[in-house]
């Protein structure tokens, strides 16, 4: 029987790199501050607050993240019951809606740029930036072999 080493898979690497990922990004402080907000709202919220004043809909996101359509429609609308975001019409087409941020998402996003900052800062720590370059360059042909 093969004997699989996991520390050399890549998939095995980059789901425990996630999952470590994810435990401390939900541990910063404005987590517990809003209501929770997961990893993947404040990501939301700091996209839709970089491409403010552009039309931003739902397959955007499905793009940008990599998520399925329910994926998406799942966490969208708990950010809608969170009054994070609202779907807007748009008079182009009767079947889009763009996605905005509320008042609440608009007050907190400053900061959450600055947890999203502060935690890539860790993240990098120790790193040199031809490390990063050819990581950046790796997970590139990684996600085009995936997509393929």
């Amino acid at each position: 029987m093969l004997k699989i080493e996991k520390e050399n898979l890549i998939g095995f690497e980059i789901k425990t790199v996630h999952n470590l990922l994810k435990r401390d990004f939900d541990k910063l402080p404005i987590h517990d501050k809003f209501n929770n907000l997961t990893g993947v709202q404040k990501w939301v919220v700091a996209y839709l607050s970089e491409h403010e004043g552009q039309d931003v809909f739902q397959r955007d996101l499905e793009e940008e993240f990599s998520i399925r359509r329910s994926t998406a429609t799942g966490i969208l609308q708990l950010m809608e019951k969170n009054d994070l975001i609202i779907r807007q019409p748009v008079s182009y087409d009767a079947r889009l809606k763009k996605l905005v941020l509320t008042k609440k998402a608009s007050e907190i996003q400053h900061e959450i740029h600055k947890e999203i900052e502060k935690h890539d800062k860790k993240v990098r720590e120790g790193i040199t930036e031809e490390e990063l370059e050819v990581f950046f360059n790796v997970m590139k042909k990684i996600k085009k072999n995936l997509s393929e």
